[in-house]
């Protein structure tokens, strides 16, 4: 069946709610291997988000795909009420590896996506202390589900589904380009954790008794890098002021680390670059290159050990998958074979470099910023400050329109947006990226740029 043909099927049956329709009209493609797309008449199109960052190893990644048909021939299918070899093996790998990196005991959870391992976060919490008011970040993304929903900042994500009672308390996180409370970060001294702090001075702020020395929040939900968010990077030393604050009025410390686990950042947990530990870590999407869904968290003993959190505390039919589990299995493999906290740090810090170069020939682009294959790329009017949504989409259609050339050959160009105004582009390449194609990568990006000012 024709594009054409298939589009006319898409318009009459299937919803338009489920993440679709960023463009008009939307791509249909055909193929994948390695870091690109092809569509119909098979043109690539090099891809610089990797499928939301969750195939790190690239497309149709031959020792992973051959990982899970191994599986499909031996235990395809089982209850997630049976053990099986692959999910023991996969838990005591990320718990061993937790324990190497914060020397914290601690247990993994497992479910099928990120938003339904959030929940999980949430219900585990809310177990051990019987509140269920939280504290996450302005651009704080947690996901769709009406747990995920409450606490990601957006309202839009909730509009339409009545009142949540349990929504987050949401705290401005350390976006420096775009200090919410207009500070430098030069000289700011963490004025944001100080401004937090004192919420805790008097009960006649709303979180705290000082009498009780009791707070009805009971966790803060973190991204140490925000996803969604726009890849903003926090500066050096917010954490740890963060967390110092936290500890002191017990207020659990929660890492989602959904977009950012697996080395994207160049450490196995983005919040690694950070130096502290969390209570709880949410993992997902690259754990398995995007082959199967799996998620999950890891937690401390005192959470999470069966007699505080007993069998069917949650629940989820394909949650700790066969499939999965077996694909994440050989996954960490190839991670741990692999100098990625080298490799990924050393490729990041070039294309960063070449993205921030290129940057300066256009008075458009504002803040290039990034950790390891994590970047972001703020578009802006000529002043380099307030944002461009509209010329952010013009680039984006440039690069799904195709017609793009390199060394004689077309390509196009796929990009992710995100960013609290819409006008950044979130970029996270394979890790096999090879110098040429991070220099192809900026030449294509900047082919688009080029077209959407002239547009």
């Amino acid at each position: 069946m024709d594009d054409k043909e298939l589009l006319e099927l898409e318009g009459k049956y299937c919803s338009f709610g489920d993440t679709v329709h960023y463009s008009d009209p939307p791509m249909i493609f055909r193929s994948c291997e390695g870091q690109y797309l092809y569509d119909t008449k098979g043109t690539p199109f090099f891809d610089l988000q990797m499928w939301y960052s969750a195939s790190s190893f690239g497309y149709n990644n031959k020792r992973l795909r051959d990982a899970m048909v191994k599986q499909l021939d031996t235990l395809p299918q089982l209850a997630c009420q049976y053990l099986h070899e692959e999910k023991i093996l996969l838990a005591a790998k990320i718990g061993q590896l937790a324990e190497q990196k914060f020397g914290e005991k601690g247990r993994v959870h497992f479910n099928v996506g990120g938003a339904q391992a959030v929940d999980d976060a949430i219900k585990l919490i809310r177990n051990h202390v019987g509140k269920n008011h939280v504290f996450a970040f302005m651009g704080g993304y947690h996901g769709r589900t009406l747990g995920a929903s409450a606490i990601t900042s957006s309202y839009r994500y909730r509009r339409r589904f009545g009142q949540f009672g349990d929504r987050a308390e949401f705290i401005p996180y350390p976006y420096c380009y775009r200090c919410y409370y207009g500070k430098k970060r030069e000289d700011c001294g963490f004025y944001c954790v100080k401004q937090f702090e004192k919420l805790f001075e008097t009960e006649y702020y709303g979180v705290w008794d000082a009498k009780a020395k009791e707070s009805e929040f009971f966790a803060f939900f973190i991204e140490a890098i925000q996803g969604t968010g726009g890849y903003v990077v926090p500066p050096p030393g917010y954490f740890k002021e963060l967390k110092r604050v936290c500890d002191r009025y017990n207020i659990l410390m929660v890492d989602d680390e959904i977009q950012m686990a697996w080395y994207r950042t160049g450490k196995m947990f983005a919040i690694e670059n950070f130096g502290i530990t969390p209570d709880v870590m949410v993992f997902g999407k690259a754990l398995t290159n995007g082959l199967n869904p799996l998620s999950g968290i890891w937690a401390k003993e005192f959470l999470i050990a069966p007699e505080k959190f007993p069998p069917g505390s949650t629940h989820s039919t394909f949650s700790s998958n066969t499939l999965g589990t077996a694909v994440a299995l050989e996954n960490i493999r190839m991670m741990e074979e692999g100098d990625l906290e080298k490799t990924v740090t050393e490729k990041g810090a070039y294309f960063l470099g070449l993205m921030r170069e290129m940057a300066k020939k256009y008075p458009n682009i504002g803040d290039v910023d990034g950790l390891g294959l994590t970047i972001r790329v703020e578009i802006t009017t000529d002043d380099s400050f307030t944002p461009d949504r509209q010329l952010c989409d013009d680039i984006f259609e440039a690069g799904l329109h195709g017609g793009l050339t390199y060394k004689g050959k077309e390509y196009g160009l796929i990009l992710d947006v995100g960013g609290y105004y819409k006008n950044v582009f979130t970029l996270a390449p394979g890790f096999d990226i090879t110098t040429d194609e991070m220099e192809m990568a900026v030449d294509l990006f900047e082919q688009c740029v080029q077209r959407a000012l002239k547009h």
